[in-house]
């Protein structure tokens, strides 16, 4: 195996691009030289994770919704026209639902949330796919962003939930489905990052005894240098799943 089959491009897609988890991974990438396409559905957001990148790597922002088909494969064309070969995906976008039991959950927002979580992660990982087993040489790397709700859930949080222990299947499959075409995929399982989805965490959630309890959060910026070592490695090693979470959070030992 030749070294430059080793070693995937240095570009990436970062999926949810905009804020949160997407963003700081998207600053990690570009500070360390990588070129990368941010994705997202707002425009504005992209472009200020742009200006943060500041000129250390190319970066371009993609508008996207990842629940679109054409969309998602515009994306992919477009990283192909700007940057050439793919080297990364940062399968990042997700959404949640308001805490609430199963018969209180409506199916519209039931469908929004798996939609985005896992038909988002689907498209993502299809046309990442298609790209990195297309192109000359073949491979490169897919992150997929699970969650600890990918291993234990929190009360009434049924969609959420499954959609993350779906995440879990695809990761592995496509680790598998990957191997021929030097195709490595791993899945990051995050607690607890301080992002605008997780400021509730910080105010007080229920536990599983139905206490309300304020819950320990981390940087962002660590989850980021965990996905960048994770897309830093030569395509003959994989993370294959790896939990990063604030220290004292609630999770080992949770229900």
């Amino acid at each position: 195996m030749s070294e430059i089959r080793k070693i995937a491009a240095r570009t990436a897609v970062v999926t949810g691009a905009g804020s949160g988890v997407g963003r700081a991974v998207a600053l990690a990438l570009a500070g360390a030289g990588w070129s990368v396409a941010l994705a997202g559905r707002r425009e504005e957001p992209l472009r200020e994770t742009a200006r943060l990148a500041g000129e250390a790597a190319p970066v371009v922002a993609v508008p996207t919704d990842v629940t679109d088909p054409g969309q998602v494969d515009a994306l992919f064309a477009t990283v192909a026209e700007r940057f050439g070969a793919l080297g990364l995906l940062f399968n990042n976008a997700g959404t949640g639902a308001p805490p609430s039991l199963i018969d209180e959950l409506s199916y519209e927002r039931w469908r929004a949330v798996v939609d985005v979580n896992l038909g988002g992660a689907f498209l993502c990982a299809r046309a990442a796919f298609r790209a990195m087993r297309e192109q000359d040489p073949m491979g490169g790397r897919i992150i997929n962003n699970g969650s600890i709700s990918a291993h234990v859930p929190r009360p009434k949080s049924v969609a959420y939930t499954a959609t993350k222990h779906a995440i879990t299947g695809l990761t592995r499959s496509l680790s598998l489905d990957g191997r021929p075409y030097g195709i490595a995929c791993g899945q990051i399982d995050i607690g607890n990052a301080a992002t605008e989805m997780t400021r509730r965490m910080a105010e007080g959630i229920e536990q599983p005894d139905g206490r309300v309890v304020p819950e320990p959060v981390m940087d962002a910026a660590d989850v980021a240098g965990t996905v960048l070592h994770m897309a830093s490695l030569p395509l003959e090693a994989n993370v294959q799943f790896v939990t990063v979470m604030a220290t004292t959070m609630p999770y080992v030992g949770r229900g």
